[in-house]
C-alpha cells in the first residue's frame, strides 16, 4: 500500500473524516483527536499495514508508524480532511468552500500567509511597543543619564522582549504556515540569521552582519527549507528520514542564506544609503525633494528586508561631521504614514477584530513603534501598505524640502520632535501631518477588501 492508501484506510477505520477533530504527529506516532473514540475499530487498525502499535489516551488515539513514515502518512491524512472541508459536507463547510475559492488568488493567498505568520505576535508587538515608546520618551526628556539607570535598562529589556527573538518566532510561524513537519527548524534558521556570531565570520572578503535581510530573509530562507524538506522526504528512505532530512534541510538553507542573501543585501543596502544621504543633502531643491519622496516611500520595504541597518553608520557620520542627520526625519515618515493608513482602515472596516488590532496599534504608532500596524493591519490587507508607502513619500518630500535634521538617532514618531536641529520643530511637525494625511488619503483612494474572517 502507498502512504496515501494507508492514510485512507486509517481515516475509514477511525470513523471517517467527520469523526476526526485534528491530526498531528510526533517523531513516531500519528495522533488523532476523535469526536467519538468508540467509532474507532482498534483491532482492525492494529492489523493494518505499517502499524507498529497503538496507544490510547484521553480523547486521543496514537497510531505508531515509526520515524519518517509517520510524517508522510500524517500529511496524507491532513490532505484528506482538508479536501472534505473544501467539498462541503454540510451547509457551513460549503459556504466556507465558496468563500475560499473566491479568494483563492496568488496575491491574496500570499497576504493571508503573511497575516498568519504575524497575527499571533500582535499582542506582543503592542505591549513591547508601548514600553519601548515610553522608555524612548523618558530617555529624550531626562537625557543620557537616564539611559544608564537600572530602571531604564530593565524597562528596555522588557520592551525589546519580542523584538530580540522576532526572527526566531517568525521562523517557527513561517515553517508551520508552509507545512513543515519540523516547525522548530524555522526557529533555528531565524536564530542563526540573527546570531551575533555572524559578525565574527568573513565571507568573500566582507564580514557578515547579524540580522541582515531582516524578517523577509527569514521568511524566504524558511520557505526554502520547507521546499528542501519536502523534496528530501520524497527520496530519503523512511529509516534514514529522521537523520538525513533535518541535516540536509538545515545545512543547505543556511549556506544559501549566507552565500547569497547576506552579500547581495549588504551591497544593495550600503549603496542605497550613500546615494540617499547625498541626494537629500543636495543644494538642488528638486533633487532633494525627489530623493526625499522616493526614500520615504521605499523605507518600509527596506525595513522589512533589514537593509536599513546599513544606514546607522551613515546617520552617525552625518551627525559627527554636520551636527545632524537629514536622513532620519525623511525615513521616519514611513512609520507616521502607517498611522494615517490605519485610521483610514479603522474608519472603513466592519471587522471587529481588525478594529481592535488597529486601535491597539495606534498609540505605539504615534510614538514611533510601527510593527503592530505593519504586521497587524496594513501589510496583511495589501493596499493599505501601499497607501502608507505613498503617504511616506509625500511626507519625506516635505522633510527633504525643509532640510529637517535630527541631532541623534534611536527615536522615531512624534518623540523625534525633541531631537530636531536648528529650531525646525515646526517644519518637522508639518512633515508629520503631511505623512498622516498622505497615508490616510492614499489608503482611502486605493481601498481594500474588508476581511470576512
Amino acid at each position: 500500500m502507498t502512504n496515501r492508501d494507508i492514510a485512507k484506510n486509517l481515516v475509514d477505520l477511525v470513523g471517517g473524516k467527520s469523526n476526526i477533530i485534528s491530526v498531528i504527529n510526533c517523531m513516531t506516532r500519528c495522533r488523532l483527536k476523535l469526536k467519538d473514540s468508540l467509532k474507532a475499530r482498534i483491532g482492525e487498525i492494529k492489523k493494518s499495514e505499517g502499524v507498529l502499535g497503538i496507544v490510547e489516551t484521553d480523547g486521543e488515539l496514537q497510531v505508531i508508524y515509526g520515524p519518517g513514515k509517520v510524517n508522510k502518512i500524517t500529511e496524507e491524512v491532513k490532505k484528506i480532511i482538508e479536501k472534505s472541508v473544501l467539498l462541503g459536507e454540510d451547509a457551513v463547510a460549503e459556504t466556507k468552500g465558496r468563500l475560499k475559492q473566491k479568494n483563492n488568488t496568488k496575491f491574496k493567498n500570499m497576504l493571508k500567509r503573511l497575516g498568519s505568520i504575524f497575527i499571533p505576535l500582535i499582542p506582543l508587538f503592542v505591549a513591547c511597543g508601548l514600553i519601548l515608546a515610553v522608555n524612548n520618551i523618558a530617555g529624550v526628556y531626562f537625557g543620557v543619564e537616564y539611559k544608564t539607570t537600572t530602571a531604564a535598562k530593565i524597562i528596555g529589556l522588557i520592551g525589546n522582549g519580542v523584538f530580540s527573538i522576532l526572527s526566531i518566532l517568525v521562523g517557527v510561524n513561517t515553517a508551520k504556515e508552509f507545512g513543515s513537519q519540523m516547525p522548530m527548524m524555522g526557529g533555528v534558521l531565524g536564530g542563526i540569521l540573527s546570531s551575533a556570531e555572524l559578525a565574527k565570520i568573513t565571507l568573500f572578503g566582507k564580514a557578515l552582519t547579524p540580522g541582515r535581510g531582516g524578517i523577509i530573509s527569514v521568511i524566504i530562507v524558511v520557505v526554502l527549507a520547507c521546499f528542501i524538506e519536502r523534496t528530501c522526504r520524497k527520496f530519503v528512505p523512511d529509516v534514514l528520514d529522521l537523520f538525513v532530512t533535518p541535516l540536509l534541510t538545515l545545512t543547505i538553507s543556511v549556506l544559501a542564506a549566507l552565500c547569497i542573501l547576506q552579500p547581495i543585501g549588504g551591497f544593495i543596502s550600503y549603496s542605497i544609503g550613500i546615494v540617499v544621504a547625498k541626494t537629500i543633502a543636495s543644494n538642488n531643491m528638486v533633487v532633494s525633494v525627489i530623493s526625499g519622496g522616493i526614500s520615504g516611500a521605499l523605507f518600509l520595504p527596506l525595513v522589512m528586508t533589514g537593509m536599513h541597518q546599513a544606514l546607522t553608520p551613515i546617520h552617525a557620520d552625518l551627525i559627527a561631521n554636520v551636527g545632524f542627520t537629514v536622513l532620519l526625519p525623511v525615513l521616519a515618515t514611513a512609520g507616521m504614514s502607517q498611522v494615517g493608513a490605519t485610521i483610514a482602515v479603522l474608519r472603513k472596516t466592519k471587522n471587529e477584530r481588525l478594529k481592535k488590532v488597529a486601535r491597539n496599534g495606534l498609540v505605539p504608532g504615534f510614538l514611533g513603534i510601527g510593527e503592530p500596524l505593519i504586521y497587524g493591519v496594513t501589510l496583511p490587507l495589501g493596499k493599505p501598505f501601499l497607501g502608507a508607502c505613498l503617504g511616506a513619500g509625500a511626507g519625506g518630500a516635505v522633510m527633504a524640502m525643509f532640510k529637517v535634521g535630527a541631532v541623534a538617532i534611536g527615536v522615531s514618531g512624534l518623540p523625534l520632535a525633541l531631537l530636531i536641529a536648528n529650531g525646525k520643530i515646526g517644519l518637522f511637525l508639518i512633515g508629520v501631518v503631511v505623512s498622516y494625511i498622505g497615508g490616510y488619503f492614499f489608503t482611502s483612494i486605493l481601498g481594500f477588501e474588508d476581511p470576512v474572517d
